[in-house]
């Protein structure tokens, strides 16, 4: 049997959750350029790993009628990427408000800033009525909150 290498899921340096993205020529638009609504995808799956390497799976959420929708996302566009480009998906969670989520995200092209995000995020039940999440999901994501930036 041979073994077959796992996706990447990032690493946390800290309380930061760093996710690699390559780009390839199916996220850029016809000027070579990455189209802007990809880097809300690149976006998603740094949260959605980030919850995966602290064992908050989506599946086991949804089995308890949980799930997250985003309420508030405020983008800012910095630099363009392209077709090769070696990104960093950056994401920190600050605080957990009741139902509400808040994060921080950024993508780096090396030490060059792309793009940055605030994110509100919101704990629901499947059918899309607030709820706060589990005591169990709160204490493995306490422990990775940053405190938020002034």
């Amino acid at each position: 049997m041979t073994d077959r290498p796992e996706p990447t899921a990032g690493v946390f340096v800290g309380t930061e959750h760093q996710l690699p993205v390559r780009i390839y020529y199916e996220d850029t638009d016809f000027s070579g350029i990455v189209y802007h609504a990809n880097y809300l995808r690149y976006f998603e799956r740094g949260r959605s790993d980030f919850f995966r390497m602290i064992g908050v799976s989506h599946t086991e959420l949804a089995a308890i009628d949980t799930a997250f929708a985003i309420t508030r996302m405020e983008i800012d566009f910095k630099r363009a990427a392209r077709v090769d480009d070696a990104l960093v998906v950056h994401t920190v969670w600050n605080r957990i408000k009741g139902v509400r989520l808040l994060a921080r995200q950024w993508i780096t092209r090396g030490e060059e800033l792309v793009c940055a995000a605030n994110v509100e995020a919101v704990c629901i039940t499947l059918d899309g009525h607030p709820r706060k999440p589990s005591a169990e999901m709160t204490a493995k994501v306490t422990p990775w909150l940053a405190p938020e930036e002034s």
